[in-house]
């Protein structure tokens, strides 16, 4: 693959530490030989394997992730014209032709991950030869082995069959792998996953920001509950729970990171760092989400930064009416994950939208904050647990982890059949943290949910912040399926696509 390639010979934005936290600083072209010698070498080469992962949640796997799901839409700026891109994935109307696809997202997140593909196979094929503290070599290596699986975990979630790449490339040839069947890839992501746990330390004793142990574990897990390998997940999960290097924070609204604080809490499992300022490590996944045309004293209002600028486009990933309406009365979540905003000169309604509050911390510059995006909270694994125990009759113990969960929320037992509070609980607990596509995928939901969900969404278009008048477009929730197609880009570099 022609972006897989490039970087094999240049290291090029690299990360080292900086206050507490991973940090960025650009480094000079060098050659894998000559480069891949030292403790120093190393460690600037794990901190790049790191870096894609800002790209991926700033920009495109929200929308594939969550905005693919009946959580989230897009809300229509009619004077603006349309942006295909992202009402294509919103609407699952993504065109392909032969399993493969020309949309944006879908490229930037297929291309990034085997970034970090590329990176953690230099490190792995070169790692036992070099002569450097033991200890730290094992660190290095076990989050090279996180990094790769959790790569191909989402990737092959997202897309089934995917070349596997577990060396690096060097030539044209060695890009063009065949396409590998799910089982030998998820076969290679546990075999990944598990050599990483006994290499990596506790949270405890972990610089804030890179793997652990615990994640590597929880990762573990997750990829056997897609398996349906409920006793394995119970074994690992039970690990985490008595590690005690977590806990559920007090208060919801405390579990996410803000600005520049409350980064890799005690409910952190893995969380993406973002700095925010001129260095390179910011996000600005806050600004996509904010509906359109929005005033800058309305920006302002929402961001709090001392130079709001307005904003035009079409504003995605706004909480639908089918999320609101999973909240329970009482759900403390509801309110510390969802506020209403007013933007003037919205051309739907009263311009009163709902926005992803769990995300909205003050700061300093417009388009510019420092965020942390969770990639596994205690919650979930507290979740996974309780859901591993219903699936193999133990609803007894299932149900003491799933009322932490709710207790926090304010509410008491759940109602109903417990496998489908537990499914719901996901829902809610983990709403806008890119988990509900896949879970609706994993649990055999998708096609069913999003059927329902579009047929809803087109029937009465207005409650999904369509203007009045404007209707779907007549290829919405025409192509619903479970998988992504290939990246049209890289379909032209390796003839088994």
């Amino acid at each position: 693959m022609k972006k897989i390639i490039r970087i094999l010979a240049v290291l090029g934005v690299v990360l080292t530490s900086c206050e507490d936290e991973l940090s960025i600083f650009p480094e000079d072209s060098l050659s894998t030989p000559t480069f891949f010698k030292t403790e120093e070498d190393f460690t600037q080469a794990i901190n790049a394997a790191y870096v894609p992962l800002r790209l991926i949640n700033n920009q495109s796997k929200p929308y594939l992730a969550e905005m693919h799901s009946d959580n989230t839409y897009f809300a229509r700026n009619t004077a603006f014209g349309a942006t295909e891109q992202q009402e294509d994935i919103a609407d699952h109307a993504i065109p392909s032709d032969d399993g493969i696809t020309a949309n944006v997202h879908v490229e930037r997140v297929y291309v990034e991950y085997y970034r970090i593909v590329a990176r953690t196979n230099q490190i792995l094929t070169t790692i036992d030869e070099a002569e450097f503290d033991e200890t730290v070599k094992a660190n290095i290596k076990g989050q090279a082995l996180f990094l790769r699986a959790y790569s191909y975990f989402d990737l092959v979630q997202f897309f089934g069959s995917i070349p596997l790449h577990l060396t690096p490339v060097l030539g044209r040839e060695d890009a063009a792998l065949p396409l590998s069947n799910e089982d030998e890839i998820y076969a290679q992501i546990v075999s990944d996953a598990q050599a990483a746990i006994p290499l990596l330390p506790p949270k405890s004793q972990q610089e804030p920001g890179r793997v652990t142990s615990g994640a590597a574990q929880t990762l573990l897990a997750n990829v056997y509950m897609v398996r349906q390998q409920w006793a394995e997940a119970e074994t690992v999960l039970r690990a985490v729970v008595a590690s005690n290097e977590y806990a559920l924070m007090t208060d919801y609204a405390d579990a996410f990171s803000g600005n520049s604080d409350n980064k890799n809490n005690m409910e952190s499992v893995f969380e993406v760092q973002y700095k925010e300022g001129p260095e390179g490590l910011d996000g600005n996944f806050l600004y996509n989400f904010i509906p359109r045309p929005i005033t800058a004293e309305e920006v302002g209002a929402i961001t709090g930064t001392s130079n709001p600028q307005p904003v035009n486009g079409e504003g995605n990933n706004i909480p639908t009416p089918d999320i609101i309406e999973a909240y329970e009365d009482g759900d403390l979540r509801e309110e510390a994950s969802i506020q209403y905003v007013t933007i003037s000169e919205s051309f739907w309604q009263d311009g009163v939208y709902p926005i992803i509050k769990k995300y909205v911390e003050p700061h300093s510059l417009h388009n510019n904050h420092g965020m942390n995006w969770p990639v596994y909270r205690y919650a979930e694994v507290l979740l996974f647990l309780a859901e591993a125990l219903e699936e193999q009759g133990q609803a007894g113990e299932a149900l003491t982890y799933l009322e932490q969960v709710r207790t926090r929320a304010g509410l008491g037992a759940p109602s109903g059949d417990l496998g489908e509070a537990i499914f719901r609980e996901r829902q809610v607990e983990l709403a806008f943290e890119n988990k509900r596509w896949f879970d609706l995928v994993r649990t055999g939901r998708a096609i069913d949910v999003i059927t329902a969900h579009g047929a809803r969404i087109k029937a009465n278009p207005i409650a999904y912040y369509y203007p009045e008048g404007v209707e779907p477009r007549s290829n919405a929730f025409t192509n619903i399926t479970e998988r992504y197609a290939l990246p049209a880009s890289e379909s032209s570099l390796n003839p088994n696509f």
